[in-house]
């Protein structure tokens, strides 16, 4: 079996003190894939930067404070690659793979955008540079007999099942027409599955973000937008995905939930 989390920590060192170190010791995961980390390496504490039974990568973005990416692993990968061949990109903390025996996985932090803002021009941008790249990777793993597991904050929320308030959110990032496209296109043209919805085809999320703002946890008010994208031959081995949302607000260590999957190998 491989189970695989996935979990934008909302800044690794606040989350560290709020519960994530705890999780860590508990998951039965074979890989953590992190986003939005938020500090490079030396900044985090022993227990979070190598914590025991576990290889690390890390991959900070060069503005301080933002983005930042990292992969947690059980066993040690054979090989590791940060970013994606982007010149704008790759030193922004957003992309990371580590090949494991017969799978890459990575880790993905896709810009968040903002309508009509500079912020929306490079979430597209980073877009249009990552779709070949997606169907590269996939394309060089199975010439190598390899699977392919992209996991991270996809930052769009695909369909309407995806999001609680989706008629409210038609003209805002994350569920603009364009983006919503892009990620069709992904699933089409470059031929990946979203694990999730494959396992869970008619239900509504299970979402994996809430605002901090009003009592959106408490109304399931959410967003699904933190995936595991997988090539179809693994994807048709997944035996189980969920979300492992807290029991209550106080007891949340970020904004979003660790989202899991596990495969019959």
């Amino acid at each position: 079996m491989l189970t695989v989390t996935t979990v934008n920590v909302n800044g690794l060192r606040a989350a560290a003190k709020k519960g994530f170190v705890e999780w860590l010791a508990d998951t039965a995961a074979d890989a953590v894939c992190l986003q939005e980390v938020r500090a490079e390496a030396h900044q985090l504490p022993d227990e979070v930067r190598a914590p025991e039974g576990w290889h690390t990568v890390h991959a900070p973005a060069e503005a301080k404070g933002r983005a930042g990416v990292a992969l947690y692993t059980r066993r040690e990968p054979d090989q590791v690659r940060i970013g994606f061949g982007s010149s704008e990109f790759d030193a922004s903390g957003r992309y990371a793979e580590a090949d494991l025996p017969g799978v890459t996985v990575a880790s993905l932090y896709l810009p968040s955008g903002e309508a009509g803002t500079d912020k929306q021009d490079e979430k597209m941008r980073f877009m249009g540079e990552f779709l070949p790249y997606l169907s590269e990777l996939r394309a060089r793993a199975a010439k190598d007999g390899r699977e392919v597991l992209v996991c991270g904050d996809w930052n769009i929320a695909h369909q309407e099942a995806d999001l609680k308030n989706w008629k409210g959110n038609r003209k805002n990032s994350g569920f603009l027409p364009e983006e919503r496209e892009w990620l069709s296109r992904v699933f089409d043209e470059a031929e990946y599955v979203d694990v999730v919805r494959a396992l869970h085809p008619d239900e509504e999320g299970p979402y994996s973000w809430w605002s901090y703002r009003g009592r959106a946890f408490d109304h399931d008010t959410g967003w699904r937008i933190d995936l595991i994208v997988s090539s179809p031959d693994l994807a048709r081995r997944a035996v189980k995905a969920y979300v492992e949302k807290a029991s209550s607000h106080v007891e949340r260590w970020s904004d979003h939930t660790p989202v899991t999957a596990v495969f019959d190998l």
